[in-house]
């Protein structure tokens, strides 16, 4: 990404990798062929991480540790430890190797009823055990389609983004629900729109910190429109859902950015 598609401070692109429920041990090869192919390519202008399911973090930080890839989780609990099967939480994340952690996913979101407040507290939880959290933001068709868009990512942003982030490094991820594994993207001034609205919120908020952070887009990214999208303003990169299963369709997107 070059400089004329930023404002304010040059902020370096990351391509993240959300590999949802999928993968099983033997997908381990796929994250070893991109780190692979980036550590033969030499230095990079762009960051690149994969965050597979809580089951192969581990073994894919063990793998990948000190190479050209990071590791994050997909989720995790506000809470330390205690009674509450299933889940998973910040600190044991970092201790399995990530270095971040998705929180407020639209599938989190709606699948499970995961309020803004909610999401702030993970978020919180990510930063107290030293996980950069990628936060999620993002409309449903019907709120696109009723002019809400602005209204609804505005609210999220202010919801779900701790006040504490302002002195820590945080990622917030632009995801339109409807776009999200249905081969749809918005144009590109929607997407501009929308990025542009949020440089400008967390810039009031946060003020250097909030104009230096990097807003990811994220919804059917693909190899054949990731050039597109990367190359528009305040866009800092991608998060990636199918694609990223893929080594040589991950790596084409990297490329892109």
């Amino acid at each position: 990404m070059n400089d004329a598609a930023e404002t304010g401070p040059a902020i370096r692109p990351i391509v993240i990798g959300n590999w949802k429920m999928n993968g099983l041990a033997a997908a381990l090869a796929e994250s070893d062929a991109v780190a692979a192919h980036l550590r033969e390519a030499g230095a990079s202008p762009a960051d690149a991480m994969i965050c597979p399911p809580a089951t192969l973090v581990a073994a894919m930080a063990a793998r990948l540790s000190g190479g050209p890839v990071g590791v994050g989780g997909q989720d995790c609990h506000p809470e330390q430890a205690g009674a509450h099967t299933g889940d998973i939480s910040a600190a044991m994340l970092a201790d399995a190797g990530a270095s971040a952690v998705i929180v407020g996913h639209s599938e989190r979101r709606a699948d499970h009823g995961e309020s803004d407040a909610l999401v702030r507290a993970k978020a919180n939880a990510a930063f107290a055990h030293g996980l950069t959290p990628i936060i999620c933001v993002g409309e449903t068709l019907d709120e696109r389609d009723g002019g809400e868009t602005l209204n609804v990512v505005g609210r999220q942003l202010a919801g779900s983004v701790p006040d504490e982030a302002g002195g820590a490094a945080f990622i917030v991820a632009y995801e339109p629900v409807w776009a999200i594994g249905s081969g749809r993207t918005p144009t590109s001034a929607q997407i501009e729109d929308v990025h542009g609205f949020m440089r400008r919120q967390l810039g009031a908020r946060f003020g250097a910190a909030g104009e230096a952070v990097q807003l990811l887009y994220g919804g059917s990214v693909k190899p054949a429109n990731a050039a597109e999208i990367l190359a528009l303003e305040n866009v800092n990169g991608a998060l990636v859902g199918g694609a990223s299963l893929k080594a040589s369709d991950f790596l084409e997107i990297i490329a892109a950015a």
